[in-house]
């Protein structure tokens, strides 16, 4: 990816990767050693990506879009936008109700009922925002409000778990390094760390909320969803 991004001209096609990886500890470039509760072994591997440590193992899709912003005609704000979006529409597509935390980035689900469409109360909800078409429809900034997903009470991640994190990095406006779903994996290793710098945080795969989804399933309509709300 960085090879792929410092070699590109303007003229570059983009691309977008998706691939399963060997079990791994990658940690962000603000990443802190206390996250690592006890990696055991598994390797933990230093990243140039935003963010703090998270895990990557069988089960899990992991795809890299590797688009020139400039080109796409929009900023990194409303591109992690587009990118839990898309991850949103996949969830969707299995039955399954995403929703966002502010300031944590990522997708989360409710733990009591993943298929509810109800929308979580509390004093923290994220701000009012128009929902996302996709790429080539009209922009969602000043649109219509529609709540994309608040969380209850002081605790911001009380009642969800996190089924899919963002780590990215853009290099002369270009991005790589991109988003995690987790599809049917082993989650012991998450016990090993604080997810994404949080302790205690609950991780989830789409198994473990009842919906049994292949790998190479899960891939294509992430895949698809991807491409119809980044690329140009």
């Amino acid at each position: 990816m960085q090879r792929f991004t410092a070699e590109r001209t303007p003229e570059t096609a983009d691309r977008l990767w998706l691939c399963e990886h060997d079990p791994v500890f990658t940690q962000g470039l603000a990443g802190r050693q206390d996250h690592l509760l006890l990696p055991g072994d598994i390797p933990v591997i230093q990243t140039d990506r935003g963010g703090q440590v998270t895990y990557h193992g069988p089960g899990q899709v992991v795809a890299y879009p590797l688009l020139d912003l400039r080109r796409a005609g929009y900023f990194i704000k409303e591109y992690v936008y587009r990118i839990e979006e898309s991850v949103i529409a996949t969830l969707a597509h299995f039955g399954v109700t995403g929703h966002r935390v502010p300031t944590a980035p990522g997708i989360y689900v409710r733990l009591d009922d993943p298929f509810s469409h109800a929308a979580l109360t509390g004093p923290h909800a994220p701000p009012l925002r128009g929902s996302l078409p996709p790429k080539g429809a009209d922009s969602p900034w000043g649109g219509p409000a529609a709540n994309p997903g608040p969380h209850p009470g002081a605790d911001p991640f009380r009642g969800l778990g996190k089924i899919a994190a963002l780590g990215l990095k853009v290099s002369r406006h270009c991005t790589y390094h991109g988003v995690a779903l987790n599809v049917a994996m082993d989650l012991e290793p998450y016990s090993r760390i604080n997810p994404c710098g949080y302790a205690g945080l609950r991780t989830v795969d789409l198994s473990t909320i009842g919906v049994p989804v292949a790998w190479d399933d899960a891939a294509q309509v992430l895949s698809r969803k991807l491409q119809a709300y980044l690329l140009p």
